[in-house]
Parts: C-alpha cells; sequence; structure tokens
C-alpha cells in the first residue's frame, strides 16, 4: 500500500485506484496538491498515472476565527507562486475543487475569470456555518461567484452550520444555490463521513428528494446525477 502524506499526496490516488481497480468505485478521485511547491507540475502528473484521477481539492477557508480558519493568512489564491501552480491545471484538462467561505468568493471568482478553462466546482454550498443571520451576505456572494461559467456548485455540508437541521431549515439554501447557478451547474453531495455526526445518508437524501419534488424529471436527474457525471468526467 502505499501512503499519502504531505510529501507524497499521489500515494492516497494510487491507493484509491487499487480500490476502484477491485471494486469499480470510486468512479473519479478528486487529489490534493500544494499549488505552492515548485515541482507541482511534476506531482500532478504523477497523480494523472491513475486513470479515476480527475483534480484537485483544497481547503482555502480563511477566517479571523482561529477555529474556523484553514490557512494563515488570506489571499492566498492572488500570490504569484500559487497561481504559478494553479495554471498547471489548465495545461493538463484538470478540475479545481474549491472549499471556502463566503466572504472569499469575490477572490475566487476573480480567479474563475482568470482562468476560464479551468471547471471549478464549489464545494459544501459555500460553506455558511456563521448562522441565519449571514444568510443574506452568503446569498450575495453566490450570486456573484455565479457569475463565471466554469464554476458549479455542490449542494453538501449544510448540517455543518446547524446540527439540527430539518430539511425545511436547509431549503433557503438548497433552493438559493439552485437559482445562483441553475440546474445545470447544481448538483447533490453528501459529506460523510463528516455528515454523520449530525445526520444520516438516508436523511441527507431524503431532504433534497423532498426540496424538490416539484422539480421536472430531467432537472432531478440532473442534480441527483448527469451533472456530476459531467463534471467528474465519469
Amino acid at each position: 500500500m502505499s501512503v499519502s502524506t504531505p510529501k507524497n499526496p499521489a500515494g492516497e490516488t494510487k491507493w484509491l485506484q487499487g480500490v476502484a481497480d477491485k471494486h469499480g468505485f470510486p468512479h473519479g478521485i478528486v487529489g490534493y496538491a500544494d499549488f505552492r511547491r515548485p515541482d507541482v507540475g511534476d506531482l500532478l502528473d504523477e497523480h494523472m498515472q491513475y486513470a479515476n484521477f480527475r483534480g484537485i481539492r483544497q481547503s482555502m477557508n480563511y477566517h479571523t476565527d482561529s477555529a474556523k480558519t484553514y490557512l494563515t493568512q488570506p489571499e492566498v489564491s492572488r500570490t504569484f507562486e500559487w497561481r504559478r501552480g494553479f495554471k498547471e491545471l489548465a495545461r493538463r484538462g484538470l478540475s479545481y475543487d474549491l472549499q471556502l467561505y463566503y466572504w472569499q468568493m469575490e477572490e475566487f471568482l476573480e480567479l474563475a475569470r482568470d482562468f476560464p478553462d479551468v471547471q471549478i466546482i464549489l464545494n459544501h454550498t459555500g460553506m455558511q456555518v456563521d448562522g441565519p443571520s449571514h444568510f443574506e451576505g452568503w446569498r450575495e456572494a453566490m450570486n456573484t461567484l455565479a457569475q463565471a461559467p466554469n464554476v458549479a456548485c455542490k449542494i453538501s455540508g449544510l448540517g455543518m452550520g446547524n446540527w439540527n437541521w430539518t430539511s425545511e431549515s436547509i431549503r433557503p439554501y438548497v433552493e438559493e444555490a439552485i437559482a445562483a447557478f441553475g440546474v445545470d451547474r447544481a448538483m447533490f453531495a453528501s459529506n460523510f463521513p463528516v455528515d454523520k455526526l449530525f445526520s444520516s445518508y438516508d436523511a441527507i437524501w431524503n431532504a433534497f428528494k423532498k426540496i424538490t419534488v416539484g422539480f421536472s424529471v430531467s432537472e432531478r436527474s440532473a442534480l441527483f446525477h448527469d451533472n456530476a457525471a459531467t463534471f467528474y468526467r465519469v
């Protein structure tokens, strides 16, 4: 078994490909790379040895609360070193899974416009974890980021902001995300195993089904299956 470490992030991709070869899934693998590494192109090529590899995911969340921040400094995506590495995705036709907070969306709209050939997939509905008082700020930011046609949205992780969520409490977030990105650029997802802390797998998907009961068959097919297959090329 090859082990994934910060010095060998392609090790996890190798292991997952072995799982996929044996069991038939995962169908798409999203790995890790630090774009600031001068040899990040070589690392991406190492990931790309494995047939199911699709792109890179990074947690770019910056928060003034030390318990909620993932970065030690803001606006890392605007630095020369980071963008030099990000450019390597475009050269290889790889996608980018983006995790951030809503007040960073203007920054990443800029990135999306500067790299229109990179498919960016927003994770966890923009991670609105600061409570309902932030709903309007989140909604406006989602509409801002959605201006870039190369950004899609995974609707997931909504329980992180409310451990006692219900289908009705998450409905506004689901409906506003779909309104911002459109049915063609949104898709449902889970955040397991993290979601297991405050939910069950069935509860999440049943909530999405309940919220979209009035949608057409083709719209639901896009949200529950087709868009994920398109954006992750599976």
